[in-house]
């Protein structure tokens, strides 16, 4: 990606500024239908997204784009370095990966970090339970390198994955994934690699931004430590944060279709989250959805009805944010869903929606540390 000034070149290869590009691949819902497999999957596996945010006895991780556009970035862990591919998750604390002692199916397919082979590694007898919408992962943790684009993360805690039960991490074509999240949700009290690279002073900024692409074209990326002055010459709206736990704001007035406030009347809670690929809405909300903008239960919807749809415009911190049709409707393969999911979590204060890849495509977001706030800039 370029810059538009000559200088911003300049500061930034003066500082303390990484970029990690994100590749974007085929969908797991294209890979389960081109062999047959989607129905049957979807029966086996039901999907409850709410599992990622809420559980009464453990830290929850993300299930990575159950079904649709997935954006990963390369890292590599260890001396000499041994490389994989991870989400880069706003919603989850952890870095975890496949390990050697893994016989799961789900390793077994995927990149698996060898210990013995990192002159760098330190083992811990502190073991690592994560559970997931669709499954869990057990492991132990160690310490090692880390290194993201050209930062290295010395003694960076990582889990070491030794189950990895049932079959959805085995269709996903990443091998681990690297929570961005705060560490009060870190599961095992494991410090993120974010907070490592600031405490080790190795990004100019305590902050990170994120541009994902459109329409499979590539440039998506991290940037860690700095704004790309590139993606925001729309000006940007900071949204502080309700907690800091996952990158959760207010939405303090409503969400809107054609002028009309469908949800959100009297406030709610937003997570912006770049592990979840579409928009998470309450059922009661997404009921109104489908029914507005005609789609079956499913989400289905006719394609030649696209270029008549509505903007879905949600209010945050006086500003309105508007997701068009051309973002929230999926095509492959000749049809067209919706790219809205249904979760029924309340809060204390108010219903939660879950900002995913399909918002998040529409702007450049910061996810700002040292203030506690994210920002969001409308991509030109």
């Amino acid at each position: 990606m370029k810059l538009l000034l000559l200088l911003g070149l300049v500061a930034l290869a003066q500082s303390l500024v990484h970029r990690i590009p994100l590749k974007k691949v085929k969908s797991l819902r294209q890979v389960l239908r081109e062999q047959g497999l989607l129905e049957t999957y979807l029966k086996q596996h039901p999907y409850r997204l709410a599992a990622k945010y809420f559980s009464s006895r453990i830290s929850a991780e993300p299930l990575q784009n159950y079904l649709d556009n997935e954006y990963f970035g390369t890292i590599s862990i260890g001396t000499p370095p041994q490389e994989f591919t991870v989400v880069f998750d706003t919603g989850s604390s952890n870095l975890w990966v496949p390990s050697v002692y893994c016989s799961s199916p789900a390793c077994l397919n995927h990149k698996r970090f060898n210990p013995a082979e990192s002159s760098t590694f330190i083992s811990t007898n502190n073991s690592l339970y994560i559970a997931y919408g669709t499954g869990s992962m057990s492991g132990v943790l160690g310490y090692d390198t880390v290194t993201v684009a050209d930062i290295n993360v010395i003694n960076q805690i990582f889990g070491l994955a030794e189950t990895e039960p049932g079959t959805f991490f085995y269709y996903t074509p990443f091998d681990g994934i690297l929570g961005l999240a705060f560490p009060s949700i870190a599961s095992s009290g494991a410090t993120p690699v974010f907070d490592n690279m600031m405490m080790q002073d190795l990004v100019d900024k305590d902050l990170f931004s994120v541009y994902l692409s459109k329409n499979g074209q590539s440039g998506s990326f991290v940037l860690f430590g700095a704004i790309d002055p590139f993606y925001t010459i729309n000006g940007i709206t900071w949204i502080p944060l309700s907690a800091e736990t996952y990158w959760q704001i207010t939405m303090n007035r409503y969400v809107s279709i054609g002028g009309e406030a469908i949800a959100c009347a009297f406030g709610c809670q937003a997570i912006v989250d770049t592990g979840t690929s579409l928009l998470a809405v309450p059922d009661r909300a997404l009921n109104i959805i489908l029914r507005i903008l005609g789609a079956n239960s499913s989400g289905m919807i006719s394609c030649s009805a696209v270029s008549r749809l509505p903007s879905i415009v949600f209010h945050i911190n006086g500003k309105d944010f508007p997701v068009p049709p051309s973002a929230y409707v999926m095509e492959s393969n000749g049809y067209c869903t919706l790219g809205f999911q249904g979760m029924d979590v309340p809060t204390e204060s108010g219903e939660l929606w879950i900002l995913g890849d399909v918002f998040i495509r529409e702007y450049y977001v910061i996810f700002n540390r040292a203030s506690n706030m994210v920002g969001l800039s409308r991509l030109p």
